[in-house]
């Protein structure tokens, strides 16, 4: 009877542990598919555009070529590299930027990124989370950007035993930052457990030279994190409980939870509209098929728009939604004077002109 009884508790709890994965991964969600008008593959980001960071001066920074171990690449053998290209213009050239010395750009593999733009002149310093391949480290590396000479001079390295597993940035500072740690666990196949356990020991970090700490925890899976406008909160997106996390900045760079809103989807990055404050996100609607990749059967893409976040009632907008056809895999969205840009995982970007 005690085995029996044993038996019957161990199946009841991977039961339940497949129903709540099955539904945090999107796994029996249909998708109805929305399109937008006046939209453009971008020639040139065929090995992905996972993130991307808008200057206000219509440049943005491309993070391509991600290789994920457990993910589809497109091109396995290229390196990683970070491209520039104008929202102004009608029609997108991402060109790759040249890397200085002191980077490693055989082994480079960017993934988050953020800008810090100094007051004082104008230097624009770029931060990538970097998981340089084969191993699969996480580190930050900061460069500076040169226009002129559309290349990035790089400054500084940076890895800490907190930052153990990192996914994204948000800069604050030109050497200081908050991360986010998708799980707690370095190894792929120990993140896999951790996820289907259910594990919330995701978390938070601020990072500067004098200064490392944990400021938020409890996060199931941590990805995109960005900054509101004025630049008293942080969003912090927590894809397998499908939310954008809300915290209260304070002066000694603690973070303070204000609330949690369901997206109902697996959010990716996030980037924050430099006029309205909207948060906009590329999103996974069945995020096992990222996983599971099969020709027949792609990644769906989702972009969602989510305005009033601090209200009592926050909007929440479905803009974009594709099941593979177009686009696979949506890791980012940005907008710049009404143009839309979407970014994916492994795949092509898409460029739209909005109303």
């Amino acid at each position: 009877m005690l085995k029996l009884t044993l038996l019957g508790i161990m199946l009841g709890f991977l039961g339940e542990r497949i129903f709540q994965f099955s539904h945090r991964a999107g796994v029996f969600r249909k998708l109805e598919p929305i399109d937008l008008p006046n939209c453009h593959l971008v020639k040139g980001s065929e090995c992905g555009s996972e993130d991307i960071h808008v200057l206000p001066n219509g440049l943005a920074f491309i993070s391509s070529g991600l290789k994920f171990p457990v993910l589809k690449s497109f091109a396995p053998d290229r390196p990683g590299e970070i491209l520039l290209v104008d929202l102004n213009d009608d029609v997108l050239h991402p060109e790759p930027l040249q890397l200085s010395e002191g980077i490693d750009a055989s082994s480079f593999n960017p993934y988050g990124l953020s800008v810090y733009i100094d007051e004082r002149d104008g230097t624009v310093y770029l931060f990538v989370v970097n998981h340089p391949m084969p191993d699969f480290k996480s580190f930050i590396e900061i460069f500076k950007f040169d226009e002129k000479q559309k290349a990035l001079l790089h400054l500084k390295t940076i890895k800490h035993p907190l930052l153990q597993s990192l996914n994204d940035i948000v800069a604050v500072g030109p050497e200081s930052f908050y991360a986010t740690n998708d799980y707690y666990f370095e190894s792929i196949s120990l993140k896999f457990v951790e996820a289907f356990l259910g594990l919330s020991w995701a978390n938070v970090v601020y990072y500067s030279p004098g200064d490392v700490q944990e400021v938020a925890s409890g996060l199931y899976s941590g990805n995109g994190i960005a900054i509101s406008n004025d630049k008293k909160f942080i969003y912090a997106a927590d894809v397998t409980a499908h939310t954008i996390n809300v915290y209260e900045k304070h002066a000694n760079w603690s973070l303070t939870p204000v609330k949690a809103v369901d997206l109902g989807t697996c959010v990716d990055n996030l980037s924050v509209d430099p006029v309205t404050g909207d948060i906009w996100t590329g999103a996974h609607p069945n995020l096992w098929k990222l996983f599971f990749y099969r020709d027949e059967d792609p990644p769906g893409s989702e972009v969602i728009r989510v305005q009033n976040i601090h209200s009592d009632h926050p909007k929440v907008t479905h803009v974009y939604v594709n099941n593979g056809s177009v686009i696979q895999g949506t890791s980012v969205a940005s907008v710049y004077k009404k143009k839309l840009i979407i970014g994916t995982i492994f795949h092509r970007a898409l460029y739209c002109q909005l109303d």
